[in-house]
């Protein structure tokens, strides 16, 4: 009988905020053979289908995603909060609730032709995902797929990166916010 991965995430209400139902994937993480599963499940998804590099968004998305890029045999692109990368980077802005935010990635990372797999923790409100994809596809790459764990469907962040002509795929979804 495969894994039940959703048992393995813990809900803290009111978490960071009162009304918030918080998806805590560090149960999942913190159990070896969730983790384990979690990993080869989206990798499984990705395997000959061209993949040259997993982006994760930082920062529970550098966890899944580097073990992605081990289990598919790729690179890892790591997207940063601006300021965090030493080198030559290029940035995206996107809008937080109150203000604006940027993320970076190392100028020099792709090359037109490589194929990229955006991977993250959750995808909620899709603002931070729809930049990394705006981000990763300025240097030439194609960014088609991205893959979460958990999904907030209520939320709307899936369907929006689906409108921006990526495919989604997530390990489970979970009502509320």
């Amino acid at each position: 009988m495969p894994l039940d991965l959703q048992s393995l995430v813990r809900t803290i209400p009111d978490y960071p905020k009162r009304g918030i139902l918080f998806r805590d994937i560090t149960t999942l993480i913190e159990h070896p053979e969730g983790f384990k599963e979690s990993i080869e499940r989206i990798a499984s998804q990705y395997r000959g289908r061209g993949i040259s590099h997993v982006a994760g968004i930082e920062a529970r998305g550098f966890i899944f995603g580097a073990g992605v890029a081990i289990a598919l045999g790729v690179g890892f692109i790591p997207v940063r909060k601006k300021g965090k990368l030493p080198g030559e980077t290029i940035g995206q802005n996107y809008a937080l609730e109150y203000g604006v935010d940027t993320i970076e990635i190392h100028a020099d990372v792709l090359d037109s032709g490589d194929m990229v797999l955006l991977v993250d923790d959750l995808i909620a409100t899709g603002g931070t995902a729809i930049a990394a994809v705006s981000l990763l596809r300025r240097t030439g790459a194609k960014v088609d797929d991205a893959a979460f764990v958990i999904d907030l469907p209520e939320l709307g962040g899936a369907s929006k990166l689906k409108a921006e002509g990526v495919d989604v795929t997530a390990l489970m979804a979970f009502e509320g916010h």
